[in-house]
């Protein structure tokens, strides 16, 4: 009988789980607990597996502590008394279950693991559209020298220090791009759930809160990024009101979850002119539809869904998780990082 059973052989070769991280977990039990590791492939994608292999379910029996890629909900016919699950994935959408919701145990996720790649993807797409990038590859791929939308008298090319970006969902991810970019002078806008009024400061990035502070986001800004989780509240907030309060010649980039973002609004407002591009990391449906708009559309830029990979996931992960074990055992739930509201569902 385990104690502990750790899921998260991930099938994706740069994602393979190292030996030395079930190493560390095992170290941090104490002598009379057992520590299960599952070698089968688990699906780390998106908010991670809708089902639990077999084997999985077997293991379980008894347990106390599940870790996986997302939570399926059989996990919880296998081991009814888990007191704690946690993910290896950020979102926790597919997580939220009936069945999480009857047992409701401890439930943490790995929000703010995935911040660096995906805050450096953030940044990489950015420069994309500032700075040209997107001409040059074009011309490129058409063996031209082409100077001319470059030294055009309406040519949008930007220098990060005068842009004003604002970051929907000012989380662990949104700290992290606004790091990089307060690095390169830009303004910061960052936007966190609430409904206070006014603005506060935190680093240099002035914080604002609820439809107020998303309208002036909207507004004031050369670039929003959305680094929102996917709740009811927010699924659909970037439709076509939002996208029409945004300034002209704006880029919209979404590294969060393709159902924040009206992908047909978006396609309206880049047509239109409205918008300067989109760098899309995420989408409605994926892989992206192949008779999608999007994927022949000179203003977006498409990567399918890989901002957050990375070869430092392991170690803030390990991280993460000894520290939530050691605090587990104690007693200490409250010290416990990124436990997820079940109610709030982030």
């Amino acid at each position: 009988m385990a104690h502990v059973v750790l899921d998260m052989n991930d099938q994706r070769p740069i994602w393979a789980r190292p030996d030395w991280f079930a190493r560390e977990v095992r170290e941090a039990l104490p002598p009379d607990w057992t520590l299960a590791v599952l070698d089968t492939p688990t699906e780390g994608t998106g908010d991670g597996t809708a089902r639990a292999h077999p084997a999985v379910l077997e293991a379980l029996d008894g347990a106390r502590i599940y870790m996986g890629f997302g939570i399926a909900p059989d996990v919880f016919g296998a081991a009814p008394d888990l007191a704690w699950v946690h993910s290896g994935s950020a979102g926790v959408g597919s997580s939220l279950t009936s069945e999480m919701l009857r047992h409701a145990p401890i439930f943490t996720n790995s929000a703010g693991i995935h911040g660096p790649p995906m805050a450096d993807t953030v940044l990489g797409m950015i420069l994309h559209f500032c700075r040209g990038i997107d001409f040059a590859v074009r011309a490129q791929a058409d063996g031209r020298w082409d100077t001319s939308p470059f030294y055009a008298a309406d040519a949008p090319l930007r220098e990060v220090a005068d842009l004003t970006v604002g970051i929907v969902g000012f989380g662990g991810i949104g700290r992290e791009v606004a790091r990089r970019l307060r690095a390169f002078d830009a303004r910061v806008l960052g936007l966190r759930r609430g409904v206070a009024a006014g603005a506060t400061e935190q680093d240099g990035i002035e914080v604002v809160r609820g439809p107020a502070g998303f309208d002036r986001l909207l507004r004031e800004s050369d670039v929003v990024v959305v680094t929102a989780p996917e709740t009811p509240e927010t699924r659909g907030m970037i439709r076509a009101e939002a996208l029409g309060r945004m300034r002209a010649g704006a880029v919209l980039i979404n590294v969060a979850r393709g159902s924040l973002v009206d992908e047909a609004a978006l396609v309206e407002a880049l047509q239109s002119g409205q918008l300067r591009g989109a760098g899309l990391d995420v989408f409605a449906h994926e892989p992206l539809d192949a008779d999608s708009p999007l994927w022949t559309m000179d203003r977006v830029l498409i990567t399918p869904h890989v901002s957050p990979v990375t070869r430092g996931y392991w170690r803030r992960q390990a991280d993460l998780v000894v520290h939530n074990l050691r605090c587990f055992l104690a007693g200490d739930i409250e010290a416990m990082r990124n436990r997820v509201d079940l109610a709030a569902g982030y």
